[in-house]
């Protein structure tokens, strides 16, 4: 499997652009801003989109990509997500208000969407692609994804905080070779974090002691202003994992 980070930062502008991630032509995890990277030839491409959680800077562009390729592809783009998340994706914005339910356009039989339900633990397998929910902690109902291409695994754990029941699961992935994990906050903002239900580095250094595993670790999420302090103070914490910070269009093999 291949990965292409098309957007990993806590906001946009400055060459930054929200999360989302490409796995080989056709896979999307999440679909932040930086889906607007892609090429049309690119954007016709994908088949299927893995929801993390439904706030908007993971979500952005699910909208404006079934509205641009929609009429040009011979079969729907399936959103992954759990049955919580696509309540609130059919609720507050596929409504008929925020944007149009593609899922009925232009007909239920043969619409430009669908949704497909994924569960905790449960795993899609997309051509050998094995693309696994993993749990979350944050202030929606959220999942993380191992993607296990049968050589090697990719955890990213989208948006959370602490949670024991995520390391209790990736301590078994023997083939666990990247884990992209976020910090939104600089310490500073350890409370602002801790209400958000999101990482500081105080905290990311914490989860990361509970990782028994060898694996290259990657931060995600940094807010632009403060990134390159919140990078220091993960460093200066962080001890034998030795972190790196994602950067678009950053690509992975594994």
């Amino acid at each position: 499997m291949k990965l292409k980070v098309l957007g990993c930062s806590g906001g946009i502008g400055s060459d930054s652009d929200t999360t989302s991630l490409l796995i080989d032509s056709d896979i999307l995890v999440d679909a932040g801003t930086g889906v607007g990277n892609l090429k049309l030839d690119e954007l016709i491409q994908i088949d299927h989109i893995f929801v993390t959680h439904s706030h908007l800077d993971h979500i952005a562009f699910i909208p404006f990509l079934v509205d641009t390729v929609g009429f040009l592809r011979k079969k729907p783009v399936t959103v992954y997500a759990t049955r919580e998340t696509i309540s609130i994706l059919r609720d507050h914005m596929f409504n008929w208000l925020v944007w149009p339910d593609f899922t009925k356009i232009p007909n239920t039989e043969d619409p430009y969407m669908r949704y497909g339900v994924i569960s905790l633990g449960e795993t899609i397998d997309l051509d050998g692609r094995m693309i696994t929910a993993l749990p979350a902690n944050h202030v929606v109902p959220a999942v993380g994804y191992q993607l296990d291409s049968g050589r090697s695994s990719l955890v990213f754990t989208g948006d959370t905080t602490t949670n024991d029941a995520l390391w209790s699961v990736v301590n078994t992935m023997e083939n666990l070779k990247y884990l992209i994990i976020e910090a939104a906050f600089c310490e500073a903002k350890r409370d602002i974090a801790i209400r958000s239900k999101h990482l500081c580095p105080s905290l990311l250094c914490a989860e990361l002691e509970k990782l028994k595993l060898d694996a290259k670790i990657y931060v995600t999420h940094l807010k632009q202003g403060e990134d390159e302090l919140t990078m220091r103070e993960i460093l200066a914490c962080a001890g034998r994992f030795n972190p790196r910070r994602l950067a678009k269009n950053q690509i992975f093999d594994f």
